[in-house]
């Protein structure tokens, strides 16, 4: 049986390039080398290419291939984990539709509207036990960001936060009226659209879900216990910043309620593939508040969906492995 030919795509366009390389390096070392030959391919605002031997291969984009030595190597699938645009936001997806390559993660569709946070939560209304923080969306065609206004509709402390992003890069916990200029600053900084969020006090946890086998999994839940008054860029990605413990401390009756509302999102966004769930248990009463989707959450050694995978028992190479054969 011949080896499947994987484009293996990284970088992007966003503060996250680092975290995507971390992920194909860990997803390209669990893979079975014995099914799959992998090429990592990066993908930049300037050029695609593909790090070989004799040096930088660019990447043909009218068919998606590359030629190495005078052979053109053409892909079977694509396994995207570009964590921000193009890769996330349903760019590569379309790209990929219209050369019929299957890959790894949602639609296009599904992927733009995941990407955002303010759209995402309107489609997710409504399911039952799951509840939303109140907050608004702001525009930057927009100037009419009264801090006054915001201070008038939400209850402080306040979290403002990118509306198309993700690691909680330009994200601000707020406390009062005088600090929200500075925040929406900040957010407006990465992104066009911005949501501003009322603080849900609880326990954190994050979820892996995927459908495997053709049947949606839902993987151990995740409890975060930041050092740092939230889980930002830093607490995710600094060692010691952070406890993550998984499986997370639940009850069986909360882990069966958690998986049938995460199920239920997961269906209803019309997900394929692996994506990542974060969420909140309202503190004294355990009621499930909704954070975000994550449609290529971040694969490093450390990253949670691993960590998730093998509370499972599975082996993260049979667990990558089982993606690239239901996406095909």
């Amino acid at each position: 049986m011949s080896k499947k030919n994987i484009a293996l795509l990284a970088g992007g366009f966003t503060g996250e390039y680092e975290v995507s390389l971390n992920s194909a390096g860990n997803i390209k070392n669990n893979l079975d080398a014995g099914k799959y030959k992998v090429y990592i391919i990066l993908v930049t605002r300037e050029s695609w290419f593909y790090e070989s031997a004799e040096g930088k291969v660019a990447v043909d984009k009218n068919d998606f291939s590359i030629t190495i030595k005078g052979e053109k190597i053409r892909f079977d699938f694509a396994f995207i984990t570009i964590h921000g645009t193009p890769g996330e936001d349903g760019k590569l997806q379309g790209y990929f539709d219209m050369l019929s390559i299957p890959y790894n993660t949602c639609d296009a569709t599904t992927s733009a509207i995941t990407m955002n946070k303010a759209y995402t939560k309107t489609i997710v209304h409504g399911i039952h036990g799951l509840n939303a923080a109140r907050s608004l969306q702001l525009f930057k065609s927009d100037d009419r960001h009264d801090v006054a206004s915001i201070a008038a509709s939400l209850h402080f402390p306040l979290f403002i936060k990118p509306n198309n992003g993700g690691s909680s890069v330009g994200m601000s916990k707020v406390h009062n009226v005088a600090g929200l200029p500075e925040a929406l600053a900040k957010a407006f900084h990465e992104d066009d659209q911005i949501l501003v969020e009322e603080f849900i006090k609880g326990r954190e946890f994050s979820i892996g879900v995927a459908r495997l086998k053709g049947k949606v999994t839902v993987l151990p839940a995740t409890e975060i216990i930041s050092s740092k008054e939230f889980f930002d860029y830093e607490a995710k990605y600094t060692p010691g910043v952070s406890q993550e413990i998984t499986p997370g401390r639940l009850t069986v009756e909360e882990n069966e309620r958690i998986a049938n509302i995460v199920t239920e999102v997961y269906l209803r966004l019309n997900c394929r593939g692996m994506v990542r769930i974060d969420f909140i248990l309202l503190e004294n009463t355990g009621d499930f508040y909704f954070i975000e989707i994550n449609t290529t959450p971040g694969q490093s050694a450390n990253s949670l969906v691993p960590q998730q995978v093998r509370a499972t028992g599975m082996d993260l190479g049979e667990f990558y492995g089982e993606l690239i054969e239901g996406g095909m």
